[in-house]
């Protein structure tokens, strides 16, 4: 992890580690149903302050607390255009995968590239602390997986064009 990033990713950590204080919780509106408040919103009591963790405008993450659930929605650094296309289509690659990452939606929250939803099936069933590193490790592989596709994205474009352009020299 870069020293750049370290204060930013230890917030999100510290914060997530925080809000997986999960149980068990009915709703209070269909008997014998269990959904997730931070989705279903039925009643306004169970839901908790809703936490932004920022490094910079375009960079930060939302975490929505419930009695029974967390969605967190992350926004990925996209300094220009090619990050931006690079970040849609890698983000869209990983949520039509969502069934294999199993806390992580199909659709991010409007405003944010990623989403993932936490509940308390899954802080019962798994680790609490291997889905926080889960998550933090995602956010470092992302920022490192779409620069490295611009580099590489680069380079073809610099190939392509030379020979291109050494046609015309000929």
């Amino acid at each position: 992890m870069s020293n750049v990033l370290r204060p930013y990713l230890a917030a999100v950590r510290s914060t997530l580690t925080a809000a997986l204080t999960l149980e068990n919780f009915s709703s209070q509106v269909v008997e014998r149903h269990n959904k997730p408040e931070v989705e279903a919103r039925g009643s306004k009591e169970v839901l908790l302050n809703p936490l932004t963790i920022s490094r910079n405008e375009n960079e930060r993450v939302l975490i929505e607390p419930s009695v029974n659930s967390i969605r967190m929605s992350i926004k990925i650094k996209q300094a220009d255009e090619i990050e931006r296309i690079l970040c849609h289509k890698f983000t869209r690659f990983m949520m039509q995968r969502a069934e294999s990452f199993v806390v992580l939606r199909r659709k991010p929250v409007p405003g944010y590239d990623i989403s993932f939803l936490i509940t308390h099936v899954h802080a019962e069933t798994m680790l609490k602390h291997k889905i926080v590193d889960f998550i933090i490790q995602f956010m470092e592989e992302v920022d490192r997986e779409i620069s490295e596709m611009k580099l590489s994205l680069n380079a073809r474009a610099r190939i392509v064009a030379e020979s291109y352009l050494s046609a015309f020299n000929a």
